[in-house]
């Protein structure tokens, strides 16, 4: 190389180095919208716990920590080995992880405009020229040509345009992390509203075994009154039909526990044939009583969807500094040294060494109005997003609400079936003794029997509905996952 060449190099590169030192980013500098100024979730102020039913009531601790491992205060065993496994196995979390790496090999690839660009280009080809003037009767010539040469270029990012771009990948790795969180809460929570309800069912379905038995048995001693000539034998038929209609009842009751059996398989990776659902008992779950409820000046912090519709905000305010970079000159400058010769050999010499430097520059001038209108439309894309977010705040907050007075409902109504459950029951009994003794009807025991199971039926679904809208509640806070190290599988980077 020559000492020419050498001191145009050493001039250009400090002219690059001053130059990138002054460049500056045209566009909007994204700032995170402010949380919103609520002092409370509801309307009213909600009192510090619920009513107490079935013996228990929840309590509302105002700014405390929510655990990462949520699903554990819940005290299953078979609950938490079932939320792991899932947690390990699940096909929407790995493709969600995978989805994460890309983003950030996304954001890699994109740091490489900051750096010089090199290549390097080897030809040989074989050539016939033809001189100018053809009709002069010139002989035209065939010779050989090898080039081998190198390329150094900078792009000098003077207005930031290349700088948006890349904050605007640092969003979009933002926003598929907080998605990948995202999934994994609603993961857990399906894991574990799916497993309360196998749970419920099962319970459905050995209260009304048990109600079956209790009416063959009743059935017994109507076939002896009957046989003693105390009772009309329409009483068995009746009471056959009854028994008949609530195993009916049934059917639908364990074609429940199979799907949810075959969804839990899913969520968890396997095919309903590899895998056996947890043996959870319903009454055996623990309803969690403390209920640590963040501030709401703090929940815009914390749920993963809200932070992804930030980050999507984020990637809009980025975009509409590149659209406004693209109005304005782009310079780059380039180096090129090689040589050239008839053959591999000849590439050596110095006859046939050649070189070039020197900056290159692009001035939009006229575009017909796309580069103006492309900003214009980043501008508005950056508002939807904004209106988006704000949308998505209102639901979380919304959401929230919903849960908490849902538990306040929820133990009204958990009491009242408990009520109604015990009184149906005793009903029952009486009115079964004082069928035995001819004090009462058969159509009396009818009526009871139904009402004891329709009053059985309704209190396990009441604790099933306050367990799972104790998930919701876990769920609209945000999961808990910024309060301490996950004790789970990892499932991203």
């Amino acid at each position: 190389m020559s000492t020419q060449f050498a001191s145009v190099c050493r001039t250009s590169c400090l002219v690059l180095t001053l130059t990138a030192l002054c460049a500056c980013a045209v566009g909007p500098n994204f700032t995170r919208p402010a949380s919103p100024a609520a002092e409370r979730y509801t309307s009213e102020a909600m009192p510090a716990a619920t009513l107490a039913a079935d013996g228990s009531s929840q309590q509302f601790r105002s700014g405390d920590a929510l655990s990462a491992d949520w699903w554990r205060l819940f005290g299953s065993a078979p609950l938490d080995a079932q939320v792991l496994r899932s947690l390990a196995g699940s096909p929407t979390l790995q493709a969600s992880a995978a989805t994460l790496r890309q983003s950030q090999d996304n954001l890699r690839a994109g740091y490489g405009v900051f750096y010089p660009q090199a290549s390097a280009e080897l030809t040989a080809a074989r050539e016939r020229s033809t001189p100018p003037g053809q009709a002069s009767g010139a002989a035209s010539s065939v010779f050989n040509l090898v080039t081998l040469s190198g390329t150094i270029s900078y792009a000098l990012d003077l207005f930031g345009g290349e700088r948006r771009k890349v904050e605007g990948l640092k969003a979009q790795v933002d926003y598929q992390r907080y998605l990948n969180r995202a999934a994994w809460l609603t993961l857990s929570a399906n894991v574990v509203n799916t497993s309360i309800a196998r749970a419920a069912y099962v319970a459905q379905v050995r209260a009304t075994e048990q109600l079956i038995e209790l009416q063959r048995q009743q059935l017994r001693s109507t076939q002896t009154l009957v046989d003693a000539g105390a009772a009309p034998y329409a009483d068995v038929l009746s009471l056959r039909s009854l028994i008949a209609a609530n195993q009916a009842s049934l059917a639908p009751l364990r074609q429940k526990v199979s799907q949810t059996g075959d969804l839990l398989a899913s969520l968890e990776g396997s095919v309903p044939s590899a895998t056996t659902p947890p043996d959870i008992d319903l009454e055996a779950l623990t309803l969690p009583t403390d209920l640590p409820v963040s501030l709401p000046s703090e929940l815009a912090r914390q749920r993963p969807d809200i932070l992804a519709s930030e980050a999507l905000l984020h990637a809009a305010s980025a975009t509409i500094g590149v659209a406004t970079a693209a109005m304005f000159p782009s310079i780059s400058l380039s180096a090129t040294y090689g040589s050239a010769g008839s053959g591999f050999g000849s590439l050596g010499a110095s006859a046939g060494r050649f070189w070039s430097i020197g900056p290159a520059a692009s001035i939009p001038v006229f575009q017909g109005g796309r580069l103006w209108y492309g900003r214009k439309a980043a501008i508005d894309a950056f508002q939807a997003a904004q209106a988006a977010y704000r949308q998505t705040v209102l639901d979380a907050f919304a959401q929230v609400a919903d849960s908490l007075q849902a538990l306040q409902h929820d133990a009204q109504g958990l009491q009242a079936e408990l009520d109604a459950r015990r009184a149906a029951q005793e009903a029952l009994h009486l009115t079964q003794v004082n069928y035995s003794a001819g004090l009462a009807s058969f159509v009396d025991v009818w009526a009871a029997d139904v009402q004891f199971h329709e009053a059985t039926i309704g209190y396990l679904q009441a604790v099933a509905q306050r367990h799972q809208d104790t998930v919701a509640l876990f769920v609209a806070l945000g999961g808990g996952w910024w309060n301490e190290a996950r004790t789970t599988p990892q499932t991203s980077p």
